[in-house]
């Protein structure tokens, strides 16, 4: 896979392996409310169901983020649940538009993490949004609906 521009691992302080799984999971996008089935973005590879969705709601970027296992720490369910729920009421004051969404590696070797699809999110926002949530990283698209890894450590 061709190293994006966003992609500045190498300066990064997590582990190539972690850096690695980032790239490899699968970032599953719920069936929505406006008659979209689910689909996948992958790291590095254009979407055309999310280029679609783009152009359907009238945005030119998303980034898809999670609130749990802050700063890759594993928490309990439970806490996860609640983090994850406080993210999803803050989108929802700030009137940001969301189709919830769930990371998971493909070797399904660990528990995938609730996540969510924001929509019109940039990339600055997109940055401050994760940070705030203690998030290692998250994935971004702009207007070309090719989803780039962003490291926040």
């Amino acid at each position: 896979m061709n190293k994006h521009p966003m992609d500045m691992s190498s300066g990064s302080e997590l582990a190539p392996a972690l850096l690695q799984a980032y790239r490899e999971t699968h970032y599953k996008v719920n069936a929505g409310p406006i008659d979209l089935e689910h689909f996948v973005l992958r790291v590095g590879e254009a979407s055309k169901p999310l280029a679609g969705l783009h152009k359907k709601l009238g945005v030119d970027c998303s980034a898809f983020i999670t609130a749990c296992n802050p700063w890759g720490e594993s928490l309990p369910d439970a806490e996860n649940s609640k983090r994850q729920e406080n993210f999803l009421q803050v989108l929802r004051v700030r009137s940001l538009r969301s189709i919830e969404g769930i990371g998971q590696h493909p070797c399904n070797q660990w528990q995938g993490e609730p996540s969510v699809l924001i929509l019109g999110l940039s990339l600055a926002a997109a940055r401050v949004l994760a940070q705030d949530y203690q998030q290692n990283a998250f994935v971004w698209s702009g207007a070309d609906s090719t989803p780039q890894l962003v490291l926040i450590r």
